[in-house]
Parts: C-alpha cells; sequence; structure tokens
C-alpha cells in the first residue's frame, strides 16, 4: 500500500493538482495584462455539494444520508442553515484598449493560491510524518 491509495492523500493531491493550474491561468492573465482585448480568466473550484448530487444520480447510492450517533450533535440536512455565497463581480475594469486585467486582483489570486498550496503541502508532509511515527520509522 502506497501514500497514493489513501483518501486523505487523493484528496491533497487533486487540491494540489488544482491549484497548480489556477497558478498557470493567472500567470497567463498576468502575462497578457497588455494585450489589447484580453480578459482575465480563472479556475472554479469543485462545489462538494454538486459531486454529491452527482453520486446520487449516476451510482447505485439511492441516498446518502448523515449518520450520527446522536441528534444533538449535528442537526438535519432540512434544518442546516444556508450559506450565503458571495458572488465574483462580473465586471471588471477595462482598458481602453479593452484589455480587462487589473493586475492588483491577480496577484492577490496569485499570493492566495501560493498560500493554499503551501498549506496542502504542509499537511501532506505531517500525515506522512505521522505514518512513519505509527511504523517506527520516525526521523
Amino acid at each position: 500500500m502506497t501514500t497514493q491509495n489513501l483518501a486523505l492523500f487523493k484528496a491533497l493531491n487533486a487540491k494540489m493538482s488544482f491549484l497548480n493550474q489556477r497558478q498557470r491561468v493567472i500567470s497567463q492573465n498576468i502575462a497578457n495584462s497588455d494585450t489589447p482585448g484580453y480578459r482575465p480568466k480563472d479556475l472554479v473550484p469543485v462545489d462538494f455539494s454538486t459531486v454529491l448530487k452527482g453520486l446520487d444520480k449516476s451510482s447505485s447510492v439511492k441516498n446518502i444520508k448523515m449518520g450520527s450517533t446522536n441528534e444533538k450533535h449535528i442537526s438535519a440536512f432540512d434544518q442546516a442553515m444556508t450559506s450565503k455565497s458571495k458572488k465574483q463581480k462580473q465586471t471588471y475594469e477595462v482598458a481602453p484598449a479593452g484589455n480587462a486585467v487589473i493586475m492588483e486582483e491577480q496577484l492577490i489570486k496569485s499570493g492566495q493560491t501560493v498560500m493554499d498550496y503551501n498549506l496542502m503541502a504542509n499537511i501532506y508532509q505531517k500525515h506522512v510524518s505521522m505514518i512513519k511515527i505509527a511504523l517506527g520509522r520516525s526521523s
């Protein structure tokens, strides 16, 4: 068994791959900051609720229900509070040449992506260290 077979490491690899691709898109936006008519692009993160809805429709899983040991621990699905999502602004400042890249926004997105990637790498490293300790091979 390798670390690639563990669900946690698969999830970390998927998130790191997404962040890598997002950084690539952001760098293309920055590289085209002077290209006339260029509109910035961004990747949309995966929404976990849509993944679960897809499971419900596609596979033999008829209904996914949350299990709990006590009804006081977590409220039922229909009683859960709805979260308000913040929409990204649709319009960008547009230069006279038609370019809509705002360098400050791109640099903030790039910095956030780097921080998220470093977080995932640190979590990966910590879990590998815990597995080594559990196996008696701590270094």
